[in-house]
């Protein structure tokens, strides 16, 4: 009882949690990024315009963060810079799209954003290419 109270944890539970941690949300947003690639055409009118450089190019880029980058995530290559167009697109959802619904429709953008900060913060974890590169 007194160690699951303990707020003390190893560096084998650290590196368990963010391995987990990047590839829950990895493999979770690349399932999205899949879908949207697959679904290209179905997606197109339904994108937002933003900052005025067209639905098809938005789309684009949100396809490049949500799959190729989520993909290079869940191996731990580059962890930090994959997380960078994840965040920016995770804001544009939670932000533009869901109007800053935290808790209502952005819900799962909010999930996601958190997520990917805490993976820029700390990094990928021991248990990585980004790791093995380092050695």
């Amino acid at each position: 009882m007194r160690k699951l109270l303990s707020t003390n944890y190893s560096a084998g539970s650290f590196t368990t949690a963010m391995l987990l941690l990047r590839i829950s949300a990895g493999v979770l947003m690349l399932l999205i990024g899949y879908d949207k690639l697959v679904n290209f055409n179905e997606h197109l009118p339904k994108m937002i315009n933003f900052m005025g450089i067209g639905q098809k190019v938005s789309l684009i880029l949100v396809i490049f963060a949500e799959f190729f980058c989520s993909a290079i995530l869940i191996i731990g290559l580059f962890t930090r810079f994959a997380c960078i167009p994840l965040i920016v697109t995770m804001c544009v959802a939670l932000f533009k799209v869901h109007n800053a619904d935290f808790f209502g429709d952005g819900q799962t953008a909010t999930l996601f954003l958190t997520a990917y900060i805490v993976l820029l913060l700390v990094g990928p974890g021991k248990i990585s290419i980004d790791s093995m590169i380092g050695k």
